[in-house]
């Protein structure tokens, strides 16, 4: 199963940047022999709209159009549920045990995300009820599906 994540805004080098490389490049070696491949991130630039709303649907339509049919699109969003480290892995690993063959984690811009991609996910994960700017969110998703793979593989990393 191919893992991707999609983000409104692009990472600026810096120490968040390197996190997220560091995470996502050790995803990519332990993933593999799990049936877990890490292929992409995409990254997209915020929409230059004069209002909320419509940057939120702009940057939803680019998000949209990118989107295989039968992909498993999961937001990160602060109306998600909140999960904890072995159940965001279990998951995980249901949806890769179901066959699925590509699973993208959606971060949406400043503005947050379009209502119309609620009706087109499979699930909405929150990382708490505090808001995060979106370079700390995906260091926080590199770093969760890192540690779903460990747990997957019974590695030790993940100490609860």
């Amino acid at each position: 199963m191919q893992i991707g994540i999609f983000a409104v805004g692009r990472l600026k080098s810096g120490p968040e940047k390197e996190l997220v490389a560091r995470y996502l490049d050790r995803l990519a070696k332990m993933g593999r022999a799990h049936g877990i491949e890490f292929t992409r991130v995409n990254e997209v630039s915020e929409s230059r709209a004069s209002n909320a709303d419509t940057r939120k649907r702009e940057e939803a339509d680019v998000l949209l159009r990118s989107l295989a049919p039968d992909t498993v699109l999961i937001l990160l969003d602060e109306h998600g549920k909140s999960h904890d480290s072995e159940s965001f892995a279990e998951a995980i690993g249901k949806i890769r045990d179901a066959g699925k063959r590509e699973i993208i984690f959606a971060i949406g811009g400043a503005d947050g995300l379009d209502p119309s991609l609620r009706d087109r996910a499979n699930m909405t994960v929150n990382f708490g009820a505090m808001t995060w700017p979106h370079q700390i969110v995906r260091i926080l998703l590199a770093e969760q599906l890192y540690r779903a793979v460990t747990l997957m593989a019974g590695h030790p990393y993940h100490r609860a």
